[in-house]
């Protein structure tokens, strides 16, 4: 059975369960619930109509705003004509509540409503989406913001920026391409070569990757591209399998951006989340800087800087001060290897807009760990030694399109096992040819060594993991259950590079 069969099989199973199952929660006087509609809905993008997914308050607002302290009570009703569920990422819910169908829900049933309620611990950029198939890659995502109330009073205007790859075409489809083992035609003659890259995302460094249909001719390699091909370890660098047909800030392209008007010499939060479902993005504020003030949610010794890397299902928050008098400065976030970009444009009330095109005047450079090895967290967890230590070995390649963790998919090895009260460490080893963006459900944790050399890091939810590269994450066993431990690419983890984490009785 492969692996897209059986995810299939795993939500369609858990969904009948949930058919005897109560709900978790009942509404209670303490305060309403917030109604988020799991929905289709359409955006325009490039000058066409493009039907996607969406997490809608009924009043219209996209996502969820709401403040530390305060209990989520959200009830969440699928509108959709299939099976859906959300996972609240950042948050800390109860393992009941977290939205992963194979380890703690059962999917929602079209028609059906699902009440969520838990105290919000912390502050901070996170975001909610599906984890249901290939759903976020149809937009079934959104921002969620938990502010501080000791930052109330802070003169600065938030402004959250929500960056997405999107295709036309049917996600099912781009994987079923993937894994038919295009990158095995690559081994032939030259001529089959030229016939397999038709269309390919040639930043893709070596390998087949999947394209739109609509790309007629055979392209030839980027010779820029090819320099950039080996990673630090040495190792040749696939960057990215999938070639899309726009990337969007906030539901727009940059050929009609969103432009968020400020304030002549102000202060500003930007938000930003990393919501694509395979693009690393380098984020670029032009002729400002800011100051870098927070990861995935996570406060951070401030660090300033005009150039962040930025990698799937990550987050920034930074301040900015704008300059006095009247001007625009674009907030570009361009896709890693490439020049695609995407972005939106701060704009004082008077200032002239001028156009910024779709593509950069060069190639954004590989998203790595330079940042993470300069991060440090505000906020670190207390030193002590820790009591149980996982090693992970990312495996897999493009060939095949079999993403691993230890040689096996999801379902086919044992959960970590870990008790409450650890201190836990877990190596991440990238044994293949392309990063991993890899995402820890429940707990955050602490970047605690970057090659085996130890660091007070970041505190985070998600860390990239380079080729030939290992980070080695630390956190604290304080939230009991079965959690979800994956790749964040939305194809890998479809493809089984996922695990769980899960606590002894």
């Amino acid at each position: 059975m492969s692996h897209l069969t059986r995810r299939h099989f795993l939500v369609a199973t858990s969904a009948a369960a949930g058919m005897m199952a109560p709900p978790f929660s009942q509404a209670s006087a303490a305060a309403p619930f917030t109604d988020i509609n799991v929905i289709r809905r359409m955006i325009e993008v490039n000058g066409k109509p493009a039907d996607v997914l969406g997490l809608m308050q009924p009043d219209g607002t996209h996502g969820l705003a709401s403040q530390a302290g305060r209990r989520f009570r959200v009830r969440l009703t699928n509108e959709l004509t299939e099976e859906t569920l959300v996972h609240w990422h950042g948050l800390t819910p109860p393992t009941g509540q977290d939205g992963v169908p194979e380890l703690s829900q059962p999917a929602l049933r079209p028609g059906a409503s699902y009440d969520y309620d838990f105290l919000l611990t912390r502050p901070g950029t996170h975001w909610m989406h599906s984890h249901v198939g290939l759903q976020e890659q149809q937009l079934l995502a959104a921002p969620l913001i938990i502010h501080d109330s000791a930052e109330s009073r802070l003169d600065e205007q938030e402004v959250v920026v929500m960056l997405h790859d999107f295709t036309f075409r049917d996600p099912m489809e781009i994987f079923a391409r993937l894994t038919a083992g295009m990158g095995q035609s690559m081994s032939g003659t030259t001529e089959d070569a030229l016939g397999a890259m038709a269309g390919m995302d040639h930043s893709a460094m070596g390998h087949g990757a999947d394209a739109p249909a609509s790309q007629p001719e055979p392209l030839a390699m980027d010779p820029m591209a090819m320099d950039q091909a080996a990673s630090s370890s040495g190792l040749q660098m696939d960057l990215n399998d999938v070639a899309f047909d726009a990337y969007l800030a906030n539901d727009r392209t940059l050929t009609d951006p969103d432009i968020v008007r400020v304030e002549s010499g102000g202060g500003v939060r930007l938000r930003i989340i990393n919501g694509a479902a395979a693009t690393n993005f380098m984020l670029d504020l032009g002729t400002i800087e800011g100051d870098l003030v927070a990861v995935d949610g996570h406060p951070i010794e401030p660090m300033t800087g005009g150039r962040f890397e930025l990698a799937i299902a990550q987050r920034l928050d930074i301040r900015l001060r704008l300059p006095n008098g009247q001007g625009s400065y674009p907030v570009l976030a361009i896709r890693e290897g490439d020049t695609s970009q995407a972005g939106v444009i701060l704009a004082t009330k008077n200032a002239s807009i001028a156009r910024v095109p779709s593509r950069a005047a060069s190639a954004a450079g590989i998203v790595g760990l330079d940042l993470e090895r300069r991060l440090r967290a505000a906020a670190p967890l207390p030193s002590r030694p820790a009591d149980r230590t996982h090693v992970l070995d990312l495996t897999g390649s493009m060939t095949t399109y079999r993403w691993t963790l230890n040689g096996a998919a999801f379902g086919a090895h044992s959960p970590l096992a870990i008790r409450q009260g650890d201190r836990v460490e877990i190596t991440m080893r990238n044994k293949t040819n392309m990063s991993h963006p890899m995402h820890l459900h429940g707990h955050p944790f602490q970047v605690v060594a970057i090659d085996a050399k130890p660091i007070v890091g970041a505190m985070r939810d998600t860390v990239l993991v380079p080729i030939g590269g290992s980070v080695t994450i630390g956190f604290d066993a304080d939230n009991p259950g079965h959690w979800a431990l994956h790749c964040h690419n939305l194809y890998h983890m479809m493809a089984g590079m996922m695990t769980s984490v899960k606590y002894e009785s």
